[in-house]
């Protein structure tokens, strides 16, 4: 048997993995270098997570197409932290927050992440993406962007008549426009044409530009690969004791698993291949989150852009996203140089447009159509996240979420029989509880306070403890007007 033909025994989807590992690596190259610079850290950490994606997670089990790497859904939330914090206190958060993803998967908790109001998620998700376009497109003009999401947005009409006045600043802008323009028509290209990815291709365009007119617009600055790993050394540590550090720990965490959890279950509805293992994921993520911590570089998560490309472009088995970890090694390794050619307003282009797109613009407007509460919900986290931060914006839509779920279970309905003699009959079915309590009371005190009453419990199915007081008050107060005791006929199997 020749050398290919057991080559090709014993990898048989080598070529596809192999092709799609090259497309995967020209999508993420552009978005690992604009997620780093948009959260306030060197390029090349951003590169180093892209590489920890490959080579750690990309060979772990878990799901076997989907690709991890820096995320601009957590741009916001690294940019506030190192701001706050510090960079080498990021090392700290991102260790922490993978130790804890490899203990919940251990406790094999990656499977309730899926139990997560959707629309918590998507409000969460817009609201990062409302927050990540405010602030880039002060970037875009070369501008300093205010540091609070709510800021970002009412300051935008000053950066405007700022950046009208400044010719530096027009020019970055319209840099900026031309990257987004390009990628936008670029899906309306010919597939022949569409070869080179469009994030990609527009940033290629914009650095020629850049420097075929000399145009006066900042690029990233390079440190070199080494120079920029700086894993967090011991006073770091001493952050663990402040207890708004260990929030952001947790909403990390949280935010991170969720994501990643959630473009899991949307990778596995794009192809035919072994489905996702949850717990092994969330277990994977945490893995790579704690070499990332290490290496002090940018949090992960699995990324539905770079998954759906490999997808996209046949890959068959975890090697094409193991190699394109590879491909990131080599080019941050061999050509580092070439990122300090890149145009900052061309990187805020693409996450300008990476914003938009977590934004459910068509979704929100299906959702109000048919399911108000959830839309409601959706709109509340992502104002929340804008005007307060991230880890209360999520447990505001968390809370409101469990609040509208309690609601909707605890149907109650009352009947009420009066034959216009004797006993006036009162039939309780479903779910009582508080939230339904007002007005349960307010139609049994509307009841006759001259007429006997019989009250029928058998038809709740639930019964808590404030319910059970208030009745037992009420027939108390009832009957103490001189009228014979309330007969109350008790739930079967109501729990209290």
């Amino acid at each position: 048997m020749s050398l290919i033909a057991e080559q090709n025994r014993r990898f048989p989807h080598w070529r596809q993995d192999l092709t799609a590992s090259l497309v995967v690596f020209l999508v993420a190259l552009p978005l690992c270098v604009g997620v780093a610079v948009a959260s306030g850290v060197p390029a090349e950490l951003g590169l180093v997570t892209g590489i920890v994606g490959g080579l750690v997670t990309g060979l772990l089990p878990g799901s076997s197409l989907q690709v991890s790497g820096p995320a601009a859904g957590l741009t916001v939330l690294v940019f506030g932290a190192v701001d706050q914090y510090g960079l080498p206190a990021l090392g700290v958060i991102v260790l922490a927050a993978g130790l804890v993803q490899l203990v919940m998967g251990a406790l094999k908790l990656g499977r309730w992440f899926r139990a997560i109001s959707l629309s918590v998620v998507e409000g969460m998700l817009a609201g990062i993406g409302l927050v990540l376009i405010a602030g880039q497109l002060y970037a875009a003009a070369g501008l300093q962007a205010p540091a609070s999401g709510i800021d970002k947005l009412t300051g935008l009409p000053g950066a405007a008549a700022d950046a009208v006045g400044s010719t530096q600043a027009l020019t970055s802008l319209a840099l900026g426009a031309g990257t987004v323009a390009v990628m936008v028509l670029w899906k309306r290209l010919p597939k022949r044409a569409r070869t080179l990815p469009g994030a990609l291709a527009a940033v290629v365009l914009a650095t020629a530009v850049t420097a075929a007119l000399g145009l006066p617009v900042a690029t990233v600055e390079v440190d070199g690969l080494l120079d920029s790993v700086q894993p967090p050394g011991a006073g770091a540590f001493g952050e663990l004791a402040n207890v708004g550090f260990l929030g952001t720990i947790v909403a990390f965490t949280l935010i991170a698993s969720a994501e990643s959890l959630f473009s899991a279950a949307a990778v596995d509805r794009l192809h035919d291949g072994p489905r996702t293992e949850y717990d092994k994921e969330l277990m994977a993520q945490g893995a790579g989150n704690t070499v990332c911590g290490v290496l002090g570089a940018l949090p992960m998560t699995a990324v539905i852009v770079r998954s759906s490309a490999n997808v996209g472009a046949g890959a068959r088995t975890k090697a094409s996203r193991v190699l394109h970890g590879v491909w990131l090694l080599l080019f941050a390794a061999l050509l580092p140089s070439a990122l300090a050619l890149i145009p900052l307003p061309a990187l805020a282009g693409i996450l300008v447009h990476a914003g938009w797109k977590l934004i459910p613009f068509r979704g929100l407007v299906s959702l109000w159509r048919g399911h108000r509460g959830e839309a409601l919900i959706l709109v509340v986290t992502a104002v929340s996240i804008v005007a307060v931060n991230m880890f209360e914006g999520v447990l505001i839509g968390l809370a409101l979420s469990v609040v509208k779920t309690a609601w909707e279970a605890s149907h109650l309905r009352m009947e009420i029989v009066d034959k216009g003699a004797g006993p006036v009959q009162a039939h309780l079915t479903g779910n009582a509880t508080f939230l339904r309590l007002p007005k349960m009371l307010e139609s049994l005190e509307a009841l006759p306070q001259d007429r006997p009453v019989e009250l029928d419990l058998s038809g709740l199915h639930h019964l808590d403890h404030a319910c059970r007081t208030a009745l037992e008050n009420w027939a108390e107060r009832h009957s103490a007007a001189g009228m014979e005791p309330v007969k109350v006929t008790a739930p079967e199997k109501a729990v209290a």
